[in-house]
């Protein structure tokens, strides 16, 4: 497979970007919709329920991870055979467990009402929403293997387009149920439904691209210890990210109320948010990782670690920067203003540590690449562990803020003291110059940008979309000609190699170098 040239990741990144804006937008439209129909009691249990099928996600396994890691690699060399059984094993592992997550979710209906403060007017239809969204991610499970299919080929686009799809129709779909008055069911039906059938839909394009025979034949115990051995590692990561990001909304449930969910919700999503826009450029350096450390193209990956960790900060930087300055507005112009008191400490507490983990987004994703991540997998496991020790301990004298500051101060010291200096030994790289060319950048061209924030702020606080929509133009306006400089000078992309290497990270590189055109 030739690798991907510069239009082609332009084409990626850009559709990953234009799926997350209409997702962030029908979701800011959305939700106050959801949320003022259904009430902050069912809206909670909205959240509750699929914080619960969330977990579904451990029985994944790491398999998703091995076919993108793969998949990636064996186009790369051109070997077909091992594509058949890689594709297949996986295909009967993902069925094989959709089975298992469907029986988990009729086992969890009959408990979800005595496991969480849920009031009993809600307790019927607590069940079958468990039961609807259960079901769909079992179903899920077997056709999944398409996403990690395209993105092992590294045809993002696709993904994106068919979610965009998706989304515009679920969103039409959701407004049409609630304005004839139906509740909640109907609006899970229409949520998980139109996913599903997207879905489908990428298996048939994704096996026509991949031109691999599939069968029970192909299934061997060689492909599945290949997969167990690389997936078990993406497991335990898993297990951290449920842990991590993913506790929170059941720890509410069980020691606070349904409605508390609601109220943290609102600035954990704002953050999410802010994150799926670096995540979603990220992806792609797993499958151009991989690749590179087939073919054995170490210097590739290094411009992939420096540059890559830049463009992420000069994405996160500023992001965290307009909502710790706005984000009041921001709450009291989506929901309302009275969630603004509790929601809007939650958004600051995670998003600092949150900017600080996503700023190197592309760390993760190379050492996912290179099949080097069970170092930091135990990690993340331990942060995980302490993330759910200190919320629980935490959220009853302190509520949902408690809770938020259980997460935030794992997440703080693995992204300050370990994920980069990680990378810097896996790579052979300075951790002072990693820093310094990495984030030095970034900081700069954020803080004309953080001044004229807080210079229209102090002249007006927005109460309006308009205004709002007035200061964060006026300040982007200033942030985009900066990064028009930025990337009309290359200074963006630079990797200087003079300084990078530590003493057994050897380089045969030119001392300054650009990513390549075809990175």
């Amino acid at each position: 497979m030739a690798r991907l040239n510069k239009a082609q990741i332009i084409k990626n990144v850009g559709s990953s970007w234009f799926a997350l804006g209409v997702n962030i937008l029908l979701g800011i439209f959305l939700s106050p919709l959801i949320l003022h129909k259904l009430g902050d009691t069912a809206f909670g249990l909205w959240v509750l329920t699929f914080s619960i099928t969330g977990y579904y996600g451990l029985f994944d396994l790491g398999i998703r991870s091995s076919i993108v890691r793969y998949v990636s690699k064996y186009v790369a060399v051109r070997d077909q055979n091992a594509l058949a059984r890689l594709v297949s094993t996986s295909l009967f592992l993902y069925t094989a467990i959709g089975i298992f997550s469907l029986l988990v979710t009729l086992t969890a209906t009959f408990y979800v009402t005595s496991l969480f403060h849920i009031p009993s007017q809600f307790s019927a239809d607590s069940h079958w929403l468990l039961l609807i969204v259960g079901a769909s991610v079992s179903i899920g499970f077997p056709l999944g293997i398409s996403a990690g299919i395209l993105e092992g080929l590294q045809r993002f686009y696709i993904l994106n387009w068919t979610n965009i799809v998706s989304g515009l129709l679920r969103a039409a779909g959701i407004i049409y149920v609630l304005r004839q008055g139906y509740g909640i069911l109907a609006v899970a039906l229409i949520t998980v439904g139109l996913p599903t059938i997207a879905a489908f839909i990428r298996c048939v394009v994704a096996f026509r691209l991949l031109a691999t025979p599939l069968g029970l034949r192909f299934v061997d115990r060689a492909t599945f210890r290949e997969i167990a051995n690389y997936g078990g590692t993406t497991f335990i990561i898993v297990i951290s990210g449920q842990l991590r990001f993913r506790s929170d909304e059941i720890i509410i449930g069980a020691f606070l109320s349904s409605a508390a969910i609601t109220y943290f919700n609102i600035g954990a999503r704002i953050v999410d948010y802010a994150v799926q826009v670096v995540t979603s450029l990220a992806q792609i350096f797993v499958p151009m990782s991989s690749e590179s450390e087939a073919v054995g193209e170490t210097d590739r990956l290094r411009r992939i670690f420096i540059a890559g960790n830049r463009v992420c900060a000069l994405i996160m930087f500023p992001l965290c920067a307009l909502l710790v300055v706005l984000g009041k507005s921001v709450i009291e112009l989506w929901v309302g203003k009275k969630y603004v008191p509790l929601s809007y400490p939650v958004l600051v507490i995670m998003l600092i540590p949150s900017t600080l983990f996503f700023c190197q987004a592309s760390s993760g994703r190379i050492l996912f690449g290179m099949g080097r991540h069970r170092t930091w997998a135990i990690v993340t496991l331990l942060e995980g562990i302490a993330n759910l020790i200190l919320s629980i301990l935490l959220v009853r004298p302190y509520g949902i803020i408690g809770d938020a500051l259980g997460t935030a101060i794992p997440l703080t010291c693995s992204a300050l003291f370990f994920l980069p200096a990680h990378l810097c030994r896996q790579l052979g790289v300075r951790l002072r110059e990693f820093v310094r060319q990495a984030y030095t950048l970034p900081v700069l061209l954020c803080l004309p940008f953080l001044a004229a924030l807080l210079l229209m702020k102090r002249m007006q606080v927005p109460h309006t979309y308009a205004q709002l929509a007035i200061e964060v133009a006026m300040a982007g306006l200033v942030y985009a000609l900066e990064l028009g400089w930025a990337f009309s000078s290359k200074q963006a992309l630079k990797v200087d190699f003079s300084s990078l290497m530590t003493e057994d990270g050897w380089s045969t590189t030119a001392v300054t170098e650009n990513l390549p055109q075809d990175a």
